[in-house]
């Protein structure tokens, strides 16, 4: 069993629980992934801070490219390990 995650930075909440749903929906995810508020440096603006979908994929079966689409519908991207 490895550690594998993937990091999904989306531009708002709203967005990154929608993506919550769609793993949920699209790929079965069924463990809870982790919300975290990504605060842009130098900024206390709420406005300006992103989320990030963090996600635990022990089995590797999750493919990248099809994060990083999903990610894309919601303006946002995977980022790279």
């Amino acid at each position: 069993m490895s550690d594998v995650r993937h990091v999904l930075v989306l531009p708002d909440r709203d967005a990154a629980e929608e993506v919550v749903e769609a793993l949920r929906e699209r790929f079965g995810v069924v463990e809870e992934p982790q919300l975290v508020r990504d605060a842009l440096a130098g900024e206390d603006d709420a406005e300006d801070a992103q989320w990030l979908v963090v996600l635990r994929d022990e089995d590797e079966r999750l493919d990248a490219g099809e994060l990083d689409g999903l990610a894309g519908e919601w303006e946002g991207w995977r980022e790279e390990p």
